[in-house]
């Protein structure tokens, strides 16, 4: 219970000094980013040179055309695999909730209609039956056995 208490100015001081550390922080990463893309840029799209005749500019768009392909398949099979992860991780999540024998029962309301009301809201205006099913039975005669 002996503990003090920070003043404002101390608090607002630490304060100041943590913001400043991670805002250079936030830049020394930003720049980390940008020498990343730099090399990769350098690394995978050198510099075009632009062709001089018809055929150096064809033999261009085929290798052009080829990058595309291959980036497609690398892009279809990344796609695919990552739809087979979700679907591995929807099947697990199941399991798991299966396992625990603990699914979430959404809290019912009670609701107080009677069967003509429910059968009008679910039907609509077609509804016409009513209800009263003791008046559709047929009345059937006690018969009283005789004993002889």
């Amino acid at each position: 219970m002996s503990e003090k208490k920070m003043s404002s100015s101390r608090k607002h001081h630490l304060k100041s000094l943590m913001l400043s550390i991670a805002k250079g922080l936030l830049e020394e990463e930003e720049r980390e980013r940008e020498k990343e893309r730099t090399r990769y840029m350098a690394e995978n799209c050198p510099p075009v040179s632009m062709p001089r005749s018809m055929q150096e500019l064809q033999e261009l768009c085929r290798e052009i055309h080829h990058k595309i392909d291959v980036i497609d398949e690398e892009r279809y099979n990344l796609e695919m695999k990552v739809n087979k992860s979700d679907k591995e991780i929807d099947d697990l999540k199941i399991k798991v909730q299966d396992l625990m024998g603990k699914f979430k029962k959404p809290v019912l309301r009670k609701v107080r209609m009677s069967a003509d009301a429910m059968l009008k809201a679910l039907l609509g205006s077609k509804h016409t039956v009513n209800m009263d099913l003791r008046a559709n039975l047929k009345q059937v005669k006690k018969e009283v056995k005789e004993e002889v």
